[in-house]
């Protein structure tokens, strides 16, 4: 008997204006132009995509974007444009699609459970159902300045708090009963301290879609607890290899039913008609990603230095790397030693050498291809789907809809037409069992 393909999830990311994952197509009007983020989801929406996923900055290490990409003191941001706030910009997106999921990033360490949890329902209602969150739990510090306070500080505290924000806004989500009875709330935790009325009823999922962003085993582990998406770089790993390896390997422990978590990976992909000029595109795209500018913030990090006076077309720095450097950075076998040492080999300069050492595509070639390629990644179950990075935004989008999309439906993996109106229905997610 013939297995039945796994169904394929599919996401689009939209990131801030300085992301250099995915640069700002030519055409377009810019990031800050409503124009750009309306061209984007409209065509999400014709490829049936699940989402759309707006964030602040590099999906798996950046927040909401509240502040600007500085480095240290010297005011040098990359970011002309400026950034729209999330929650706003997604409710004018809910007027101009009809099925589409949107998905706001929002960091608890600069939020409160009342005032997010209001927002986000709110943006349920006014979209029928299709907001989603994502929990953003690595914010720039420099983030607090405009608060007046500082955020969680060690990675163990931002989770637990992270943890008890998301079980604030659930409770406030079902303080309403399904039938439209407002109860008041009391909770009392290690974070926050809440008495009151919610003033949003139930929405159209019961919650909106948590998604949350990480490779680390702390990343899975909350995603496991508390998230419905979790999107990584990687697939889970083989159920069993340990409790905090992958979510789907330890769902009972988290009183999860076994599919309730979908696990998205990020993706880019480059076309081409045949494989030659898609492995040049793809070249391409990665010296459009890394400008000058890029190429020295990428080797401070690495370096754990000011460089701004190195020339990124002269030579690696020949000073070893300061004590703010990159984990794994210094001595014999770092990262610095083998960027100087792939730099000799090739004669690279550092923007070569970032160029060079930069992330690749994660699928290349016709469009015939790609789609193989993605539809036995979900066959193999390295994943439930993907999150796509477009390059260019938006445009890059375009072509993946009209030449991929219809392959994947050929192969009988992706939807051909949306069967349900709510993201949770898209996901195959079933709606949160009321806890009031």
């Amino acid at each position: 008997m013939t297995a039945v393909p796994r169904p394929m999830h599919l996401a689009v990311l939209c990131p801030g204006a300085d992301d250099a994952a995915v640069p700002a197509d030519p055409r377009s009007a810019g990031r800050i132009d409503f124009a750009f983020f309306e061209r984007l989801a409209r065509t999400a929406e014709r490829g049936l995509f699940d989402f759309l996923l707006l964030t602040g900055g590099e999906l798996l290490t950046g927040g909401e974007g509240l502040c600007p990409p500085e480095h240290g003191e010297r005011g040098d941001s990359p970011d002309p444009v400026g950034r729209p706030e999330p929650i706003t910009l997604l409710s004018a997106l809910a007027a101009v699609t009809e099925r589409l999921g949107l998905a706001a990033t929002a960091a608890p360490a600069v939020n409160e459970p009342y005032e997010l949890a209001r927002r986000l329902a709110s943006l349920d209602h006014l979209s029928g159902g299709r907001a989603a969150w994502h929990v953003a739990t690595a914010a720039d510090p420099r983030a607090g300045e405009n608060f007046r306070r500082d955020g969680p500080s060690g990675r163990a505290d931002r989770y637990a708090h992270a943890e008890e924000f998301v079980r604030a806004a659930r409770r406030l989500w079902d303080s309403w009963t399904p039938d439209g009875v407002p109860r008041r709330l009391a909770h009392s935790g290690r974070h926050f301290t809440i008495a009151g009325e919610f003033t949003v009823p139930r929405s159209p999922q019961g919650h909106p879609v948590v998604i949350h962003a990480g490779d680390s085993a702390d990343a899975r582990e909350f995603a496991a607890s508390a998230a419905d998406v979790l999107v990584t770089r990687h697939g889970p790993p083989a159920a069993g290899t340990s409790r905090a390896a992958g979510p789907d390997a330890h769902p009972v422990a988290h009183d999860r039913s076994p599919g309730g978590l979908r696990v998205l990976r990020k993706a880019a992909f480059v076309l081409g008609s045949g494989d030659a000029e898609a492995q040049e595109r793809a070249a391409e795209i990665r010296r459009q990603r890394i400008s000058p500018q890029c190429a020295i913030r990428a080797l401070e990090r690495i370096w754990g230095r000011d460089l701004s006076a190195y020339d990124p077309d002269g030579p690696l720095p020949a000073i070893d790397p300061g004590p703010a450097a990159a984990p794994g950075a210094g001595g014999p076998s770092g990262t610095a030693a083998r960027w100087r040492a792939l730099a000799e080999a090739k004669g690279l300069s550092i923007r070569q050498t970032v160029i060079e050492t930069s992330g690749r595509q994660s699928f290349i070639g016709t469009p015939r291809a790609v789609a193989d390629a993605m539809a036995d990644s979900v066959a193999r179950g390295a994943a439930d789907g993907f999150v796509l990075a477009p390059s260019p935004a938006p445009g890059g989008l375009d072509d993946f809809v009209a030449q991929v999309v219809p392959l994947l439906q050929e192969r009988g993996v992706f939807r051909p037409r949306y069967t349900g109106a709510t993201l949770r229905s898209h996901l195959g997610l079933p709606e949160p069992v009321w806890n009031g």
